[in-house]
């Protein structure tokens, strides 16, 4: 019997195979007379960027012509797409630029009819909505109206996904400071955001009959717990077990967003059991053992659809489907890791090093039994040790350490996941998702994920936030509205041990 992932390989040489005859006919009777070739030498790229610039995009059409004018030619969006692609990184920076400012607002047009809106408040209201309609055009930047045009081309939406990520990169790597292209990326969101909304996208659940296209682009997004094999695969869409994605018809074949889910008697306490197991992969499931939903990981697979609401969306949308398969399910809840909390503390703990005031951290008898526990001197030495032990994994082999590091390390955890604010919301990413979402933070849990991974970013900590359904709306409008955390009895027990034995 041939294995699965050989099955894979011949489809896609056969496909790749296929696709190389086709685009050597194509080659062979397309006229290349009208096709410019870009790879141009450096000294030669500024002005291919301005040639092409004033070549595709168009002038705005006047406020009057605005629904009568042509089109442009599709040639222009293919020529744009070509030419971009074939740019070295450090070239498509100059090029976005260019773009964002020769080619963007009209300010002293803008300016002009600003001047004029504020003339015309005493005239009648019709007068005031018309003047408000023009600024309102006016404020349109020109590369607007190619990006619209660029989206009706055969792969011209994945190509602004894409070309968004990279502005998304120089605007987070600070490349460039520019204003142009903070307001290029603020247009592009806006377009996607429409283009990628939930009632335009599609609920696939993947299974081991899906595409190996489909499976493969699976375990590749995996970003919470990483794939290790094709059984490992198999198990994740298999019995007990749901994974789903929103998909869009002009990215086929490209899923969006990701969401595993667990089916299980209870809510887990820990991923080991979830992803490491060794069960039997033949069996059909037991829907008395089913009480429970459990969101373990989600993954968004496009960095250039950042800040597009998509995941609260999916897990909406899959709490209905599950709901709708098992009637009697009635706990829905994610096994969530904590990202950045032992980057968190190291820093937490060098900084009351260098104040002098590491003792305002743990009780005194948790600081000896840290010193017992690492063979280390009072003060100073303590707080090293500390620190030395939690950036590596050794503690987690010792009962000893490991019963010492539990209570401590559990209440910085609660204290940094519900105390720790940015803007007065939730600093750690994960918990602000989830939090606006509407669910409540509900219970950690020691020893939950016991990989390398876990260990290094979470001290083997995760956390779990619940759903409870008739709650989530309001959940959701006190964390917007109020920044209020929901939270459980345990989570506030250990935030008031935190507050009780530390001094921040």
């Amino acid at each position: 019997m041939i294995s699965h992932p050989v099955i894979c390989a011949l489809r896609n040489s056969v496909r790749c195979w296929r696709h190389r005859a086709v685009l050597k006919a194509s080659l062979e009777a397309s006229d290349f007379s009208g096709w410019r070739c870009y790879s141009t030498p450096v000294r030669g790229v500024v002005t291919g960027m301005e040639e092409i610039l004033a070549r595709v995009v168009a002038p705005l059409p006047t406020y009057e012509t605005r629904d009568k004018s042509p089109p442009p030619p599709e040639a222009n969006s293919v020529e744009f797409m070509h030419f971009y692609r074939s740019l070295e990184k450090e070239d498509k920076l100059g090029f976005l630029g260019k773009l964002s400012q020769d080619f963007g607002v009209d300010h002293k047009s803008a300016s002009e009819l600003a001047g004029k809106l504020l003339d015309t408040q005493l005239r009648d209201l019709a007068t005031i909505l018309q003047v408000e309609d023009r600024l309102r055009y006016c404020l349109t930047p020109r590369y607007k109206q190619l990006l619209n045009h660029i989206s009706r081309v055969e792969g011209g939406v994945k190509f602004l996904v894409d070309l968004r990520a990279d502005v998304l990169e120089i605007i987070s790597s600070k490349t460039s400071e520019s204003p142009h292209i903070r307001d290029l990326n603020g247009t592009l969101k806006s377009l996607l955001s429409e283009w990628f909304s939930v009632g335009l996208l599609r609920l696939e659940r993947i299974t081991w009959q899906s595409p190996c296209e489909i499976l493969q682009k699976i375990s590749q997004y995996e970003a919470v717990h990483p794939v290790r094999n094709w059984t490992d695969l198999k198990r994740r869409v298999g019995p007990y077990r749901r994974c789903y994605a929103f998909t869009h018809a002009a990215m086929p074949g490209e899923p969006l967003v990701v969401l595993h889910v667990a089916l299980t008697e209870d809510i887990s306490d820990n991923i080991q059991g979830i992803v490491r197991e060794f069960a039997t992969l033949d069996f059909e499931e037991d829907v008395n053992k089913i009480n429970a939903a459990i969101f373990y990981s989600i993954s968004s697979t496009q960095a250039g659809l950042q800040g597009v609401e998509l995941g609260n969306y999916l897990i909406k949308r899959v709490v209905r489907e599950l709901q709708s398969e098992f009637p009697h399910m009635a706990q829905f809840s994610s096994l969530s890791p904590i990202p950045g909390f032992s980057s968190w503390l190291q820093g937490l703990l060098s900084q009351y090093r260098k104040e002098g005031r590491g003792s305002d951290l743990l009780s005194e008898q948790e600081w000896g039994e840290v010193e017992k526990a690492t063979d280390s001197a009072p003060g100073t030495p303590a707080v090293d040790a500390l620190r030395k032990l939690i950036s590596t994994s050794e503690w987690t082999r010792s009962e000893r350490l490991s019963r010492v590091l539990e209570p401590v390390l559990m209440r910085l955890c609660a204290w940094y996941l519900y105390g720790e604010k940015r803007r007065g919301y939730a600093l750690n990413p994960v918990a602000n998702f989830h939090l606006q979402n509407g669910a409540t933070m509900w219970r950690l849990n020691w020893h939950a994920d016991t990989s390398p991974r876990g260990v290094a970013n979470s001290c083997g900590i995760m956390v779990n936030y619940r759903y409870f359904l008739n709650e989530t709306s309001t959940n959701s409008a006190l964390y917007l509205q109020n920044k209020v955390i929901v939270a459980s009895e345990q989570v506030l027990g250990l935030v008031s041990q935190f507050q009780k034995n530390s001094k921040l």
